[in-house]
């Protein structure tokens, strides 16, 4: 038998679906003016400002973003880490997870402090520095975008949720087949965790493609720069737009400054945007994880 909603609360889901309306609006008005400014000349944006609708239109600041291929260096590099450093990094994820999900090893409880230690306090980063740079030797390498980062906690407690949530039955019925625990843990327990496996797969994924702090500390190689910490030295500095435009010999040319750091902004953010509707499902599926008992 169906229930029939009341008035109160039809006005409430109203009331709901007006204020996420609105919130959308919010969030996406902030995008919509930098694609519409990025489509438009220098001399607009000086004489009008920034406006959702380009009065001139011109593809000129993408034009000359991409006509170097220090753009497509910084994009090599981020695709390189991201997939890389996710594929590590959920391997010893999942290293991890799994023997603190088991009652039977001995000292769990001091190694799961160990690790909930360094959500609260760590070195910092002095000590972080010294150790890359001096013992580890991990100056102007790609590795020191992806090393340090493969292992996050948080991510790791969620992971070993899931796989305490996992009937005891299947590793017991595997063990009594001669299975050991490296087998279980590739051949059973992984398979069967696959939807937690995407979700902290897609956190990781996002962590390594907006990286740019780690750039800026121990990267000086111009062409191992990432792609975030391109777009900040784009945003911070105009000379950038003004050495892409040295080449283009037109008379009273406006060399596109502020249009070019909001086209790098949009071809930085762009498959993110794209790819985001697709993996939606497994944000949710991750926000469920970490609530599983146990």
């Amino acid at each position: 038998m169906k229930i029939k909603e009341g008035a109160g609360d039809r006005l409430l889901l109203i009331l709901m679906y007006a204020a996420i309306a609105v919130f959308a609006l919010v969030c996406l008005i902030p995008f919509v003016t930098v694609l519409s400014s990025s489509l438009t000349t220098e001399t607009s944006i000086q004489e009008f400002g920034f406006q959702m609708y380009p009065k001139q239109f011109s593809l000129e600041a993408y034009k000359l973003l991409l006509q170097d291929d220090t753009i497509y260096k910084s994009y090599g590099v981020t695709i390189f880490i991201t997939v890389v450093g996710t594929v590590l990094a959920m391997l010893v994820t999942c290293a991890m997870a799994y023997p603190l999900s088991l009652r039977s090893l001995k000292y769990r409880n001091y190694i799961t402090f160990y690790v909930f230690f360094t959500m609260l306090f760590h070195g910092g980063l002095v000590s972080s520095y010294i150790l890359i740079t001096k013992y580890l030797g991990m100056t102007d390498s790609i590795w020191v975008l992806i090393i340090p980062s493969l292992l996050n906690p948080f991510n790791m407690f969620l992971m070993r949720n899931f796989f305490k949530s996992i009937d005891e039955s299947l590793a017991e019925s595997a063990k009594i087949d001669g299975a050991n625990e490296i087998y279980i843990m590739f051949r059973i327990m992984i398979p069967v965790s696959l939807p937690a496996i995407a979700a902290i797969s897609l956190f990781y994924a996002l962590a390594f493609w907006n990286k740019w702090f780690e750039a800026m500390l121990y990267i000086r190689n111009e062409d191992l720069y990432p792609l975030q910490y391109l777009i900040k030295r784009i945003l911070d500095s105009a000379d950038f737009s003004r050495e892409l435009a040295q080449n283009i010999n037109v008379f009273e040319y406006t060399t596109p400054t502020l249009t070019t750091r909001l086209a790098a902004t949009i071809v930085t953010i762009g498959p993110i945007i794209f790819l985001y509707p697709f993996l939606q499902k497994y944000f949710v599926k991750g926000l469920l994880i970490g609530a599983v008992k146990g």
